[in-house]
């Protein structure tokens, strides 16, 4: 009986770790299509009497990428930040839009640019590995080469510190900045089942 019970137990998780993600993705989608939809919608039904569905979200769409537009040229540029600036000036607000803005960015892949590529090194001790994102390179006096690291946190890799560490003592990895940054953001639930650690005997 404990053992159909066990079986029973692993079914389920099976199931549930299948149809989660599946799930998620739906949900997402309804959201953002409703959270487009639904105030366009409205002020189409309430000022011109369109009931149409879908195109609320078309105009959304529209409007976005027009803003997107706008917000890349000069003139546009400038209207945004004078918008954060009284953004920032005001506490609650500026710490609920600079955290948004962070991860938006994050995610959208536009932090990213600036990383040349992703490594690993022995960081804060011994035989403990660290992701890192490599911006920039320097020798010192005598020719020895170094890398500048950026160590993002965990799940906001906006934030972090910067290392300057001896390039002997990184090791390369095969994953894309996006690839290494989904790990991080992920809290390492993303990594691939085998990692590039060297073994010790290697070292």
């Amino acid at each position: 009986m404990v053992g159909i019970l066990k079986n029973i137990r692993r079914k389920l998780v099976a199931g549930l770790v299948t149809i989660a993600p599946i799930a998620i993705t739906i949900y997402i989608i309804v959201f953002l299509y409703n959270f487009f939809e639904k105030p366009t919608s409205k002020f189409l039904n309430k000022f011109f009497d369109i009931h149409i569905p879908g195109l609320g979200f078309i105009i959304t769409l529209i409007l976005l990428i027009f803003l997107g537009f706008l917000v890349t040229n000069i003139l546009g540029r400038k209207l945004l930040q004078l918008g954060e600036l009284i953004l920032k000036r005001i506490p609650i607000a500026n710490t609920i839009y600079t955290t948004a803005k962070q991860i938006t960015q994050a995610l959208a892949g536009s932090t990213t640019r600036a990383f040349q590529k992703a490594i690993l090194f022995e960081y804060p001790r011994k035989d403990l590995w660290t992701l890192a994102f490599v911006t920039g390179e320097s020798t010192d006096k005598e020719g020895c080469e170094y890398y500048h690291l950026f160590i993002p946190t965990t799940p906001n890799p906006t934030s972090g510190f910067m290392l300057i560490v001896e390039k002997i003592q990184t090791k390369n990895t095969h994953l894309s900045v996006e690839e290494a940054m989904k790990i991080i953001i992920s809290g390492g639930m993303l990594a691939p089942p085998k990692n590039e650690i060297p073994p010790k005997s290697s070292k």
